[in-house]
């Protein structure tokens, strides 16, 4: 399959825009896949309501059929048709973050296939608020079912590029725009049960939530390297977001940890295996001998650690990095998990997706 690679640049004609969001909408309707820009990560987008197309992101991300995918919606007046009942918990986090980076967990209506949801009965849908991925959704027919546009297990996409290098000659069109705002995929809450439960952390924090509707739960399952669960969500199954590269997280004293990293990365630099670190500026200055350090910014401002984190991880795949060393960013791991757990902040969301590409592995000094 040859892929069109349809460039949108920021000081593009709106008209040019027009044209290549409306052909990116056709393709759509058409049961063809496109990848998209939202503000969270790049999406890989078909038509949500029909069941062939639900197949195709599948097939090209090498996905399993039991992961649900996110039905991605432009308008409010749409929900109606894809779920059947809006409980007024959803109402209120709709009115306070839609559109942005919130997925809700509803019970689907018949107009939804199985093959969308995993199997089933519930839906994930979000509004995105990215501008461009709105104006897609729309040219698309209101309905766009997307994962992230990566290869299943590799670190989402939150540039172009890294679409192209997993997607091209897998589907019809990537709409190559601008670096996502955010860098992780969206907060997933359950809006189906009596306490909204959190089963992906996300920008939308905890306590973001909470301030909305009162009391909100955790499901302990996003922390649990062995669930047998099946996935009601992204992302709470399979091992997700990982580089080639072994990754490892540190846990512990600061210069404990400094003085761990620095002593593995010797021991494999000089066996002749490349390495890279994650660390924050309050200690970067103190790494030496791995081939790749990456500044995660200020413990004091995680977003930057979000916003970064998946195009680290694939820049250590572009250096052949064989082993990764990353410090701890929440107490999310040392801190006992329970399904009313205190909020943690944007740290949370990062060690949750540091946990799935690790693999659990976790060394604690």
């Amino acid at each position: 399959m040859e892929t069109t690679i349809a460039v949108i640049g920021v000081k593009e004609n709106p008209e040019c825009i027009e044209a290549k969001l409306s052909m990116a909408g056709e393709i759509i309707k058409r049961g063809g896949l496109v990848a998209f820009p939202t503000e969270t990560v790049y999406g890989l987008g078909g038509d949500a309501l029909n069941p062939e197309s639900s197949r195709k992101i599948y097939a090209a991300k090498g996905r399993p059929s039991d992961n649900p995918l996110i039905i991605h919606i432009a308008n409010w007046e749409d929900l109606g048709r894809i779920v059947s009942e809006i409980p007024a918990t959803a109402t209120k986090l709709a009115e306070a973050f839609w559109p942005g980076p919130l997925t809700m967990i509803f019970k689907k209506s018949d107009l939804v296939p199985s093959q969308t949801t995993g199997g089933l009965d519930t839906v994930a849908v979000r509004m995105p608020s990215h501008p461009l991925a709105n104006l897609f959704i729309k040219k698309a027919g209101g309905y766009v079912a997307a994962p992230s546009a990566n290869l299943s297990g590799k670190p989402s996409p939150t540039l172009a590029k890294y679409v192209v290098q997993d997607m091209a000659g897998r589907i019809d069109m990537i709409l190559d725009a601008d670096g996502s705002s955010i860098g992780l995929e969206s907060t997933i809450v359950d809006v189906t049960t009596e306490i909204p439960i959190i089963l992906r952390p996300g920008y939308i924090t905890q306590k973001m939530l909470s301030d909305v509707v009162g009391e909100t739960e955790i499901d302990v399952t996003i922390y649990d390297s062995d669930s047998r669960q099946a996935p009601k969500a992204p992302g709470m199954k399979y091992r997700h977001y990982a580089p080639k590269g072994e990754l490892v997280i540190v846990e512990g004293d600061p210069q404990n940890v400094v003085r761990y990293i620095n002593e593995q990365c010797a021991m494999h630099e000089a066996a002749g295996t490349r390495t890279g670190v994650i660390g924050t500026k309050e200690q970067l200055a103190q790494y030496h001998g791995a081939s790749s350090i990456k500044n995660a910014g200020s413990r004091d401002t995680p977003e930057a650690a979000a916003k970064q984190l998946y195009t680290f991880l694939r820049e250590f795949d572009d250096e052949k990095i064989g082993y990764i060393y990353t410090e701890s960013f929440a107490d999310a791991i040392t801190v006992p998990i329970t399904r009313a757990s205190s909020d943690t902040g944007i740290g949370q969301a990062i060690m949750n997706r540091l946990l799935k590409a690790a693999g659990h592995k976790v060394i604690y000094v």
